[in-house]
């Protein structure tokens, strides 16, 4: 049975941090709903795309995320900018967006996190669904930034989709360049370091897979 699938990406390229999981969902027909929470701005290097202004910055990051999403094959119509501010709106906007979509999976970065915008939609995801009566399973994922976590469910794949991973990751070029220049490595390598480390602890070296604790709402 199709499933109604709601994914509430924090940042710009958090809903590719989990591309493969969602390519599969997106094969088998349920219906996804991206929510990009925050344009991510601070995440630009300054003069990129000769971004200056927090404004800019925002615009440069959703045009990544438009981008990527058109690479992955998802429609126009199925991706939501919030635009958070952390002020008083917030908690109507992932409300109006839930109460709309009434996914029954939800998707998004794991609450036990050292980003404080990851942490910050997860707080909000407990109050909206507890406002709304939303009955949901929450599939929390595991990124470079996750402290700790249960792993309830894993998507493992070989080469091929990680080669494809990869270049889905690599359509928001400012934080490819971002990480190249402060850690080396592009956003791609990043990302898939974190999910070979995923197989291996599963006992498949070989292999890479999204990690995710599964949470009733």
């Amino acid at each position: 049975m199709n499933q109604r699938v709601a994914v509430l990406a924090p940042h710009p390229d958090d809903f590719d941090a989990i591309g493969v999981t969602m390519r599969n969902l997106h094969r088998k027909g349920h219906h996804i709903e991206l929510a990009v929470l925050t344009g991510g701005a601070n995440g630009v290097p300054d003069g990129f795309g000769g971004a200056t202004t927090a404004e800019d910055k925002a615009r440069v990051r959703e045009a990544e995320q438009r981008a990527s999403c058109a690479f992955f094959g998802l429609p126009e119509n199925q991706l939501t900018f919030l635009r958070l501010t952390g002020d008083g709106t917030d908690h109507t906007k992932v409300r109006e967006f839930l109460e709309r979509v009434r996914p029954e999976l939800v998707f998004l970065p794991h609450g036990n996190d050292s980003n404080a915008t990851h942490r910050r939609v997860y707080a909000l995801l407990r109050v909206v669904a507890k406002d709304i009566e939303l009955k949901a399973e929450a599939f929390l994922n595991r990124d470079p930034k996750t402290i700790a976590m249960r792993h309830d469910l894993l998507t493992f794949f070989g080469p091929k989709d990680a080669a494809w991973k990869g270049e889905l990751l690599r359509h928001h070029a400012s934080q490819h360049a971002r990480n190249m220049e402060e850690r080396g490595h592009g956003i791609d390598e990043r990302v898939l370091a974190v999910n070979r480390r995923v197989a291996e602890e599963a006992g498949r070296p070989r292999d890479f897979a999204e990690a995710f604790e599964i949470e009733r709402l």
